[in-house]
């Protein structure tokens, strides 16, 4: 088939000549293609398109177009295909996808649904939705997705479930940061919302008519099983997902912790809000601070119901009480009230903790059960312990114990350790060591008290036995026995015991050898004095 262009050469060569054969010349193809395409011309029709050859779904197509009536539309191409070939069709699947689809398209024509565009006022709608949130530790949570409909400001918060109390907790935070409240609060027909349909009529859940009452808005639910009645905040939804849960086509990491995917929510509505809006050609949060001035006054408090039981953090320790057992909360809301409630059942079962600040009701903790005597405690919710509460060092209050330690680690490890070990006469052996650092070298005498203490020498005589032993050392040499002088003990000695080897036995010239070998001791084990 020609292209547009050489069409154009063609029929162009045609009007010049007049002649079949003369504009096929000139246009450099056959005098049938050019009366073919005059002829498509002159009867009004599609030059571009290829002329109509015969198939063999030709036949079956009646069949095609039955299936795709009977199942509105929806059959799937490759259903129909192998039913085809149940009925001897011997074509390929791509023809049999082409003619589904062209049988969906005349069908669907005229049956689609036209959307009509929204023209929203100022302060009147705000919608709402949930998307799954990524798995952190274990368990799944929950994207909350609001959109201001006239500004197409966002507000995504991440929850941990989607029951009442943090549905209506999220929607406090929501109207705070928007800083104000709607005329209607439009949602889907959940069982937090709706608890049934009569008569095509949605029953309301009583806690969403008391949330509704508090905050002087209207809650409106759409048509069951109907997301195209609250395409703004299906579109929130997928934006939020999209950007927000890891997936092989974001390469985001795994979240390490709750707080980690609170924050990247934070970003999120930051990024997307300031924005400039495709359809409005401004950013939203510009036309919120538009919008607010149409938006309701906020109550002072929240609607705290739905939220449980009160209960104060003690002044000191961060801990409540619930059915006589305790549970931690940050440190920060110490002396202030929480409001504490029991979620889920069985091994499921968890105390939930909720605070209501300036910016709306926040978790703070999160337990499983305890039972009394056994407090739930994380340790994240304490601060850090203060330096030496749990190991104590030494503190120097006189003049002495200040010249002591101030001769270095060593003399810090020998007053821990001795003190441990109980040693006697302790300011006397510092002293000492003081008057011993004054005489010679003070590193020395600090390395002698590190040695000391670690090897747990803590007599009168040890800290100059180990400074002597330093000194003699000190050259270099090694302390071990040569050919001419062994270090085990000597038999002088026995000179003082009574019998054979005694004094004037054998005379004045040494011990009696036959005394020596009664004693079990060769002449090997004999010393050589000088």
């Amino acid at each position: 088939m020609k292209c547009a262009g050489e069409i154009m050469e063609i029929l162009e060569a045609f009007d010049l000549t007049g002649s079949l054969r003369d504009a096929a010349e000139l246009a450099g193809c056959s005098h049938h293609t050019v009366a073919r395409y005059v002829a498509a011309r002159e009867a009004g029709g599609r030059l571009d398109r290829a002329a109509v050859r015969p198939q063999l779904i030709d036949e079956y197509l009646p069949k095609v177009e039955e299936w795709v009536v009977h199942s509105r539309g929806k059959i799937r191409a490759d259903k129909a295909h192998e039913k085809l070939l149940a009925l001897g069709y011997r074509g390929s699947e791509r023809t049999t996808r082409r003619a589904v689809h062209e049988a969906k398209a005349v069908f669907n024509l005229g049956r689609a649904r036209v959307h009509r565009p929204w023209v929203t006022e100022p302060g009147m709608w705000l919608q709402y939705d949930f998307g799954d949130g990524p798995v952190i530790a274990g368990r799944k949570t929950v994207l909350f997705c609001a959109w201001l409909a006239w500004s197409r400001f966002r507000v995504v918060l991440a929850l941990r479930d989607r029951t009442a109390p943090s549905v209506f907790a999220a929607l406090d935070v929501t109207l705070r940061r928007l800083g104000g409240a709607p005329t209607y609060v439009l949602t889907d027909n959940e069982k937090t919302v709706t608890v049934a349909h009569i008569a095509g009529m949605a029953v309301r859940n009583p806690q969403p008519v008391g949330f509704a009452a508090h905050y002087s808005v209207t809650v409106h639910t759409c048509e069951p099983a109907d997301p195209a009645s609250k395409g703004g905040s299906e579109n929130t939804v997928k934006l939020a997902k999209a950007d927000l849960v890891p997936t092989e086509t974001n390469l985001l990491e795994t979240y390490g912790s709750f707080a980690e995917l609170e924050s990247a929510c934070e970003v999120f509505c930051d990024t997307v809000n300031a924005r400039v809006h495709r359809v409005t050609r401004r950013a939203p949060v510009e036309m919120l601070a538009h919008e607010q001035g149409r938006l309701h006054p906020l109550p002072a408090t929240a609607h705290t119901v739905a939220f449980g039981v009160t209960r104060m953090v003690a002044a000191r320790t961060p801990m409540v009480s619930l059915d006589g057992a305790q549970y931690s909360v940050p440190h920060t809301l110490l002396g202030q009230a929480v409001w504490v409630r029991v979620h889920g059942q069985g091994a499921d079962e968890q105390i939930v903790i909720v605070h209501v600040g300036a910016g709306g009701p926040v978790e703070v903790a999160r337990h499983h059960r305890a039972s009394p005597g056994s407090p739930k405690i994380d340790d994240a919710h304490f601060p850090p312990a203060p330096a030496g509460a749990l190991q104590r060092g030494p503190r120097p209050r006189t003049h002495a114990e200040v010249e002591f330690l101030a001769l270095g680690d060593g003399a810090r490890l020998w007053l821990t350790e001795a003190a441990g070990a109980g040693a006697g006469r302790m300011r006397v052996k510092m002293a000492a060591a003081v008057a011993l650092a004054k005489l010679g070298d003070p590193v020395a005498v600090d390395w002698a008290l590190g040695h000391a203490a670690v090897n747990a020498r803590f007599a009168e005589t040890d800290l100059a036995s180990i400074l002597a032993h330093r000194a003699r050392t000190s050259g270099g040499g090694v302390h071990q026995a040569g050919e001419d002088r062994s270090l085990s003990q000597g038999t002088a000695p026995w000179s003082a015991l009574p019998g054979p080897c005694g004094p004037g036995a054998h005379g004045e010239s040494g011990p009696d050898r036959v005394g020596i070998a009664e004693l079990g001791i060769t002449e090997l084990d004999i010393e050589v004095t000088q």
